[in-house]
This record gives C-alpha cells, sequence and structure tokens, in this order.
C-alpha cells in the first residue's frame, strides 16, 4: 500500500493511493495523521480498512506533506556507501571507515514535500544533493536487535538530505550544514513492507535538470538497514514515525571538478525502484 500525509481544503489529513486518487482516510479513521495510524493496531488491518473506499481526490489534485510531517526523529547516515566514501576521502575529508555508524540528527521543521521547492539560503551558495533511501520506523523499540530490526519498520519512502556544505564543513559536526530549512525533501508517499519486503537492492538514481548525477542500489550500504536500525535504538526510543535516512552514494556536487551546487531554476528527482520519484525545484530564499 502506498500511503502518504497531504492538504485537502487547506486541512493537513492523509490516506492511500488507489489506481490514480487518493483516499483520505484522515477524514474516514480516528487517527488524525499517518504517524497515529502507523502507530495503532490498525496499521495491521489496514487492506481491510481502505477495503470499498473509492478515492475522494486525484493525486494530481492533491499539495502533498512530507510523508511524515513532523517525525520525533530523522537519523541520517553518515557516508553509508562505499563509494560515496571514496569521493570524500579523495576529496580531502580525513575520515575512516568505523566500526560503528556514523549518523547526525535532522529536525522535522527542514523537511519538505514532493513538488514543493528546496531552498537555497540567503547565507550560502554552496547547496548540494543526496538522495536517499528512508526508513520509516513502524514499532517502538529500544536496544532492537538486528534480527529483529525489520520488523519494526513500516515502510520506505524517499529522502533527499540537501546539504548546505560550506556550513557542514564548519567544524566536525555537520549537523549545522543538514537542518537548513527547506532542505529537507521527503516524500511522494512511503510503501509498506508488504509490498517491498526487500529493500536491500533497489536501485537508486538523483537527476538535475534531466541529467543523472548518482546511480546505484541499496546493495551497497555499507551498514545494512538492521544494523542502522540495531545502532539507533542502542542510543534512542525509536517510535512509530521515526525516520532512518540511509545515506547517499557517489556523484554529489561538491566531490566535482569543478564542484557543482544547486541553483535557482533546477530541479531535482531522486528515483528509488519500486517507490517512485520525489522531485524538487529549487529557489532562493528571497524568493519565498
Amino acid at each position: 500500500m502506498r500511503l502518504l500525509s497531504f492538504l485537502n481544503n487547506g486541512k493537513e489529513t492523509w490516506g492511500a493511493i488507489v489506481g490514480d486518487g487518493v483516499v483520505d482516510l484522515g477524514s474516514k479513521v480516528p487517527h488524525a495523521t499517518l504517524q497515529d495510524f502507523i502507530a495503532s493496531p490498525d496499521f495491521e488491518k489496514r487492506d481491510h480498512i481502505l477495503a470499498g473506499h473509492k478515492p475522494d481526490l486525484k493525486l494530481s489534485d492533491i499539495k502533498y506533506l512530507p510523508v511524515i510531517p513532523r517525525p520525533e526523529k530523522i537519523v541520517c547516515a553518515v557516508r553509508n556507501y562505499l563509494d560515496h566514501h571514496q569521493e570524500a576521502v579523495a576529496h580531502g575529508m580525513k575520515r575512516e571507515i568505523t566500526a560503528f555508524p556514523p549518523i547526525f540528527l535532522r529536525v522535522w521543521r527542514s523537511q519538505v514535500a514532493h513538488d514543493a521547492p528546496v531552498v537555497r539560503p540567503r547565507v550560502s551558495t554552496h547547496l548540494d544533493w543526496e538522495g536517499e533511501l528512508a526508513v520509516i520506523i513502524g514499532k517502538p523499540g529500544r536496544y532492537i536487535s538486528e534480527a529483529d530490526a525489520m520488523d519494526h519498520v513500516a515502510g520506505y519512502s524517499i529522502y533527499n538530505d540537501v546539504s548546505v556544505r560550506d556550513y557542514q564543513m564548519h567544524a566536525q559536526q555537520i549537523a549545522a550544514g543538514k537542518n537548513f530549512v527547506g532542505t529537507g525533501p521527503f516524500g511522494p508517499w512511503m510503501v509498506t513492507t508488504d509490498e517491498l519486503p526487500d529493500p536491500t537492492r533497489l536501485k537508486l538514481e538523483t537527476r538535475i535538470n534531466g541529467k543523472t548525477v548518482q546511480k546505484s542500489d541499496t546493495s551497497f550500504l555499507i551498514f545494512s538497514i538492521p544494523r542502522l536500525i540495531n545502532y539507533a535504538s542502542e542510543i534512542f526510543d525509536l517510535v512509530p514515525g521515526d525516520v532512518i535516512a540511509t545515506g547517499t552514494p557517489a556523484g554529489v556536487g561538491f566531490t566535482r571538478k569543478p564542484p557543482m551546487f544547486l541553483v535557482p531554476g533546477d530541479v531535482v528527482e531522486v528515483e528509488v525502484e519500486k517507490i517512485g520519484v520525489l522531485r524538487n525545484p529549487v529557489i532562493d530564499e528571497a524568493a519565498q
């Protein structure tokens, strides 16, 4: 099932995609948000709940919201593809492959929806792309074993961990460049695990104005999805709706010669096999 958050007549709601339409489940069940639904026992009954409902809206007519508009945590993996790690080192970043997954947190207010603009902040012109597979947590847990980790996944989506590179390089801690407003595209929807049981060999491609800049697949992750969940749960209580962005492959802009950064008017697309395409135009902060 494909589930999403969106606006209906200006009101935040959520629903399921049926054909080329959307069933507004937020108006039909006692769960105000998709995050609430994922956390409830009704999530396991989703096929039964959806059965018999016809679309309320055309998919082409809705205004998307980030799949989970306000997750408690967005846990992002750093350099989790070997080729991306190697290109960063070749660019002069002195980093070793560690025994534990390097991670940072992104705040939910940095997120934007599918088709919404990525905002280039007025303090920087070093705006870079990072297409990623996103994992959405469905069951709460702490100290989750790798063997049990996939039981805690509700589904998968697409993240673009857009980075303000000069702010990222201000210090060893990179979170400053990862949390600007309007730099976290997330969407367009999530695909539940029953429809996507194996996320380990999904093709991933990022395009700028139609030109491919990243092309890989999730089999090249250094730290697997179960390991990322296991490690994150040693630190945090994972809760339904938490998001784990699994890292990006090679092909980012700052390592190119000459460097290439996003500029207003660009359109960024991240496509992940069996999920869809996350698309965002780029604007200047002053144009908002």
